[in-house]
Formats: structure tokens, sequence, C-alpha cells
């Protein structure tokens, strides 16, 4: 008798023990699946977010009271200097001017050049002694002209973030249908494309 209670109660506890097993090894599974699925959901949804498409600079983080040896090094600089010298583009010597007025005016570095690009393939194609590469105040025969590059990089910044993306025309789309109304979003498309080119 006390032999079968024995072998109940080990049975008992093999069974409780299997039990708990399968309770956890389930909410484990569940939850790294709930986990895959949240961060897929998260990546689609950054893909598909265009709200917020030149919302931000891509400024690197700058956490104050945490010292470090390492140093996150910012090579959007680099990255435009390299996408210029690829075009011949006498934007070369204002890569580092384009991303300090980007981070300025809080939007994304890429989108002065790859309007620039669109416009006037890189400041190649533009109106005589104007120094306007981004087709900025050029309709018919108006054409705005700037004393530099420094001032047109400047103002069209400043435009960009007042005109555009502080009333909420923050996509290539958006801005396209104020900046350019007849091109039937090959603009956007184009500006799309250049942006990709400097990611």
């Amino acid at each position: 008798m006390l032999k079968k209670g024995l072998i109940y109660f080990v049975l008992f506890i093999f069974l409780v023990g299997l039990n708990f097993f399968l309770v956890v090894t389930t909410y484990g599974i569940y939850d790294q699946q709930a986990r895959i699925e949240k961060i897929l959901a998260d990546i689609e949804a950054s893909k598909n977010n265009q709200q917020s498409q030149f919302s931000s600079s891509n400024a690197p983080i700058n956490v104050k009271g945490i010292s470090s040896d390492a140093s996150l090094a910012d090579g959007r600089a680099a990255n435009l200097k390299a996408f210029f010298r690829k075009y011949n583009s006498p934007l070369y010597d204002y890569a580092e001017l384009i991303v300090e007025v980007s981070d300025q005016y809080q939007f994304d570095y890429r989108l002065l050049p790859a309007i620039a690009m669109q416009e006037s393939n890189l400041c190649r194609v533009i109106p005589d002694n104007s120094y306007n590469c981004w087709g900025w105040g050029i309709y018919g025969t108006t054409v705005m002209k700037f004393d530099s590059y420094d001032q047109a990089i400047e103002t069209v910044a400043k435009g960009i973030r007042k005109d555009y993306i502080d009333k909420g025309l923050v996509t290539a789309s958006a801005i396209m249908r104020k900046y350019t109304p007849p091109s039937q979003g090959s603009w956007a498309n184009g500006v799309n494309t250049f942006l990709k080119a400097l990611e």
C-alpha cells in the first residue's frame, strides 16, 4: 500500500512538473511570437509611415551625463561629399553647411541635396549667376538669384521648414503639390529616388 501511494505521489509530481513545463514553454513560445510580430509590425509601420519623412534631422544623439571613450562619428557630410563628387557638383564644398542647416531647421539632411538633384542635376543646370540649385522662386521668366551657395542653402532650408514642414507638408508627395504642382508625381518620385541613393 505504501509502495502504491509512493508511485501515485511520484506520478502526481511528474504530471505537475510536466504541466508546469508545458505551460512555461507555451507561454515562452507565445511571448516570443508576439515580440516577433511587434517587431515586424514596427518595421512595416516605419516603412509605410511617410507622415514624418522629413520631420527630423538624423543628427547623432547627444546624451548628457554619460561619458565614454567611444564616440559616434557623424558621417552625413562625408556621405553628401561622396554623392556630390560622384555627380561633379559644386555643392561638394557645402556638404557640412547643408548638414548644419538641416539640423538647425530640424529636417532630414538628405532633403536639400535630393531636391537639388531633381531640380538642377545638383547645380549643374541653373540660371546664370543664380546659385539657385533648388528651383526656388523660379516661375516662368521670374528667377530668384542668390549671392552665393551659402545664401541659397540658408534661404531654401528656412523656406522648406517654414513654408512646407511647419504646414504639415512632410513627404515628397505633399511638398510637390505646393512646390511644383504640374509635375504629376514625377518630382516626388525623383526626390524619393535621390533620398534612397543617399541612405
